[in-house]
């Protein structure tokens, strides 16, 4: 057991897994949501843990930044560790007008520049799209608690300093609510594992009003989406129960 990227053993991940991009939010959530935690890899800093939040056995670990490196991470969880469940947590940059920083945002679907689906050499364009379970389960949650929460498209880019300085107006106008770079990976690797997976935001920037929040609050600050994605697992877990019960 382990890849060259992972040294976690046979049962030490558990099966619904939060991904943040940064690995120190990782080891955030671990540190203040998780009890019995233990940590079960380092290679690279890219931390990951597992531990037990309100009854469920629950993982976290570190995506990194940009499509392959979650595509290479996600794909190992699924397919080496046998993961069901992957809930990305992360930060993006809004389009949308009436979202505003530290706004959740659902990406029901993601939209991408990349070229990522052409490993799989279909004959259209790929739609990736969050697993409905997963998706309803967390506007519920997060509806619950009254959190400021919006579902709809996302773009997953491949460019964050981008040279074309319109590209985000064209986004917009198809109602694409906001941009982050792993989104689409992690969706389309889900499908190819025939597993689930949702992407869940918190809006960092706006980048229509030069909106931002610091490193520091990117870091520790995402309470609300980290409580939205926890509650989540814990929902499957119970459903799951009551499934077999």
């Amino acid at each position: 057991m382990g890849t060259p990227h992972n040294e976690a053993q046979t049962g030490d991940i558990a099966k619904t897994v939060l991904m943040p991009g940064d690995p120190l939010r990782a080891k955030y959530i671990a540190d203040n949501y998780l009890t019995d935690v233990i940590c079960f890899n380092t290679v690279r800093n890219m931390s990951g843990f597992t531990g037990i939040y309100n009854g469920c056995r629950v993982s976290v670990m570190g995506s990194g930044m940009g499509m392959p490196s979650m595509g290479i991470y996600s794909y190992e969880l699924y397919n080496v560790y046998d993961v069901d469940n992957i809930i990305r947590i992360g930060s993006a940059g809004a389009f949308d007008d009436d979202l505003n920083l530290m706004d959740i945002v659902l990406g029901m679907g993601s939209c991408t520049d990349s070229n990522f689906a052409a490993q799989y050499n279909l004959p259209g364009v790929y739609a990736p799209i969050a697993d409905f379970t997963l998706l309803k389960t967390a506007y519920d949650v997060a509806e619950e608690k009254h959190f400021s929460v919006k579902v709809g498209n996302v773009l997953a880019s491949d460019v964050f300093y981008n040279d074309d300085t319109t590209v985000n107006d064209r986004w917009k106008k198809m109602g694409v609510l906001a941009v982050d770079m792993e989104s689409a990976a992690l969706y389309m690797t889900a499908a190819r594992c025939r597993k689930h997976a949702l992407t869940i935001l918190t809006i960092s920037d706006h980048l229509y009003r030069g909106e931002k929040l610091s490193a520091q609050e990117r870091q520790t600050g995402f309470t609300k989406m980290m409580e939205t994605a926890l509650e989540t697992a814990v929902r499957l877990q119970n459903n799951k129960q009551m499934e077999v019960l």
